[in-house]
């Protein structure tokens, strides 16, 4: 949008100016209320930008039609909802439910590291050599690891060679702990490489196992499952997210006036797939 006209924010004021002398008279303010229809001004302009207008003309009819009226109803509706969120029968469910998500994220995390993943091994000169992988035995007491050629993404766990039992790991450590990062220290460190690794300490911390996560989603799953096996609490931003999500949903499902609705206690069945996806499109390439 900013990028479309020579002159985009002389156009953008003129549009705002204009949304100000609207939204005076469905206010019927008076001089004593111009810090009131700024606020409401401001919040007509940070709600319609944050829906991503894609040009002049699309911020222009979505912020003239977010008038007066809209804002309260929009105010109202999001009080109620944090009056709901935050009121302490709310809350006191949160506490409750927070035991039994964080045992499914537990859960989901061993899951994964079960499955497990491909890793890279990078040399001293920092150039990508062989692949590696690594994986959690189905009763969770071994992990296995070993080469692997590049198109083996997924081996058996036969075939994973090296293992460490999980009750002679010490520690878990990560970024400028781990021993593969110290050993670089004279070079200087590619902050994302940083931020992706982690070590498995075992052995009374005299031997190590090296990993870099190809991606931080991994890093975070693969921290939060060893810390589980460690005992440990998972304080991973993705745990964080997962489990706002979770309860969120929880507790809107609770929340829900089900009196005299049946519920089935069997899910219904999966209807197969649609021929085609024709119906499905992007709304973003509609907006003119």
């Amino acid at each position: 949008m900013f990028f479309a006209q020579d002159k985009v924010f002389e156009e953008v004021f003129c549009i705002c100016i204009q949304l100000l002398n609207k939204t005076w008279k469905e206010m019927r303010a008076t001089q004593e209320d111009f810090d009131k229809v700024m606020q409401v001004v401001r919040e007509q302009i940070t709600r319609t930008l944050a829906s991503k207008p894609t040009s002049l003309d699309v911020f222009r009819n979505k912020v003239n039609a977010m008038n007066y009226s809209e804002i309260l109803k929009l105010r109202q509706t999001e009080r109620m909802h944090q009056e709901e969120t935050l009121a302490p029968p709310v809350l006191e469910l949160r506490e409750r439910l927070k035991p039994e998500l964080m045992e499914l994220i537990k859960q989901q995390r061993l899951n994964r590291l079960c499955d497990g993943t491909l890793f890279r091994k990078i040399s001293s000169r920092r150039r990508q050599d062989k692949l590696w992988y690594c994986r959690l035995s189905p009763n969770h007491k071994v992990l296995h690891y070993g080469d692997v050629e590049e198109r083996d993404d997924n081996p058996a766990i036969e075939l994973l060679q090296e293992k460490i039992p999980v009750a002679d790991i010490k520690a878990l450590v990560t970024g400028k702990d781990c021993p593969h990062m110290k050993e670089k220290s004279t070079l200087k460190q590619n902050r994302e490489v940083l931020d992706l690794a982690f070590s498995v300490l075992y052995d009374a911390e005299d031997y190590s196992l090296n990993f870099i996560a190809p991606t931080k989603y991994d890093f975070c799953l693969w921290t939060d499952g060893l810390n589980v096996l460690l005992g440990k609490e998972l304080n991973s931003e993705q745990t964080k997210s997962e489990l706002e999500i979770l309860l969120s949903m929880e507790i809107k499902l609770r929340l829900l006036d089900l009196e005299n609705i049946p519920i089935p206690d069997a899910a219904p069945p999966i209807p197969n797939a649609p021929s085609n996806y024709n119906f499905c499109y992007d709304y973003s390439h509609t907006e003119h």
